[in-house]
């Protein structure tokens, strides 16, 4: 099977740059999904998905409130019958009578035409996979694809495709085109291989039917559970779009990445790296877990690459024997009394060797300068000296004393 490349990067591509520290942004269309846009230079948009069955109304609409509520700015559900579309209108109209609007996608799946043409009615973006939109029954004695084969599936998943489209193009709503590695078409197993190269030409078939027909409001993913597969479909995707004059928004995401520490590493390497080089306008970490666990981990990598603030930065050394206070209990302190606040840098540094170089860019600094005293800084400034026991009290004060504090 054929196998592409790792296409070679700078630091920002994108700039061109190996000392550039600005993270240059792929410039995309702006893509309306309910009240919120994903792409033209709007910030990257977290998502997250249920796992409520659709038809418990009840359990989804408090299970999309609890996402809302955190910070998750668009919920998908899935729909995997008429039933299930039916029911996503009585979800909407509770979510509308209980609590507020929020942005809804469905995913829809196997032979899913009629699905998605009932619940276009109800969502704000409809998610289809190439891969399982038409169903292609495998061959198991075939050995290669004829073009006439292959145009025929094309029809087909044109005459298929295009109802969904025109409704969603008439109503001003948006789809997403959700290629997965693991669910590629069989025809383009066959012609591409199991590769990112099959993954983008999956998704360039369905953009073309959709341009063909006057639609643009489309978000672009290329998903995969390994790391490497992932990162050369997308980028190799933001190339091929850049060479055909598409502006398409992308949505990132490593799909199954797990559970635990390993699951949010494996899904940071992937994501970061990939907004890190200008690439993606929303994003969802995918984990075996709560789906409300994966919206802190979604803000963190969006805040440790300055792509948006939604918390306290924390800078803190990692101790030595310098130190000259229990760093990590003081750390934890500080934390626990600031972590409500929004847009601040926090520096905690256990001594004056590095303190004050290390923390130079942050709000506010809380040294050790000597045993049993803090020292407490705004910005470069020393602001007073304080006993250890009062440290975190006066940096509160302190924060109080610039109109910067809120109370919990």
């Amino acid at each position: 099977m054929q196998t592409l490349p790792t296409p070679s990067t700078t630091i920002n591509p994108i700039s061109g740059s190996l000392t550039d520290t600005t993270i240059h942004r792929r410039k995309t269309r702006p893509v309306k999904v309910g009240n919120v846009t994903i792409g033209g230079g709007y910030p990257v948009v977290v998502q997250s998905m249920i796992n409520e069955d659709t038809l418990d109304v009840d359990g989804s609409v408090a299970a999309i409130r609890r996402l809302h509520e955190i910070g998750c700015e668009i919920v998908r559900v899935t729909v995997p019958s008429m039933a299930h579309a039916k029911a996503l209108a009585e979800i909407k109209q509770k979510l509308h009578q209980t609590y507020k609007f929020v942005p809804l996608v469905a995913d829809v799946h196997h032979n899913g035409m009629k699905i998605a043409l009932e619940v276009a009615k109800h969502v704000d973006k409809v998610r289809i996979n190439p891969g399982l939109y038409v169903f292609e029954k495998p061959k198991t004695d075939r050995t290669e694809y004829s073009q006439a084969e292959f145009d025929e599936i094309g029809n087909k998943i044109r005459e298929t495709l295009e109802p969904l489209v025109i409704s969603l193009r008439d109503q001003g709503k948006a789809m997403r085109i959700g290629v997965n590695h693991g669910s590629l078409a069989e025809r383009m197993l066959f012609t591409y291989g199991d590769t990112p190269e099959g993954m983008v030409e999956s998704a360039l078939e369905f953009i073309r039917i959709c341009e063909s027909l006057d639609f643009q409001n489309l978000v672009i993913s290329l998903k995969a559970s390994r790391v490497p597969v992932m990162l050369a479909a997308y980028r190799l995707m933001a190339q091929k779009m850049d060479a055909l004059g598409m502006d398409y928004p992308l949505h990132l995401g490593v799909t199954e990445a797990g559970d635990g520490e390993y699951g949010r590493i494996k899904s940071t390497a992937g994501i970061g790296t990939l907004l890190a080089e200008g690439i993606g306008d929303t994003i969802r970490v995918s984990l075996t877990e709560a789906p409300e666990k994966e919206i802190p981990v979604c803000y963190s990598i969006l805040q440790a690459l300055g792509l948006r603030k939604t918390m306290v930065e924390y800078v803190a050394c990692p101790s030595c024997g310098r130190t000259l206070f229990n760093l990590e209990e003081v750390l934890h302190k500080v934390r626990e009394a600031t972590k409500h606040l929004t847009g601040l840098d926090i520096a905690v540094m256990g001594c004056i060797v590095n303190g004050p170089g290390e923390m130079a860019d942050a709000d506010y600094g809380y040294v050790g300068k000597q045993p049993g005293y803090i020292s407490l800084y705004r910005g470069r400034d020393e602001i007073k000296r304080v006993p250890e026991a009062q440290g975190v009290e006066e940096l509160i004060n302190l924060i109080k004393s610039d109109g910067r504090w809120v109370e919990p």
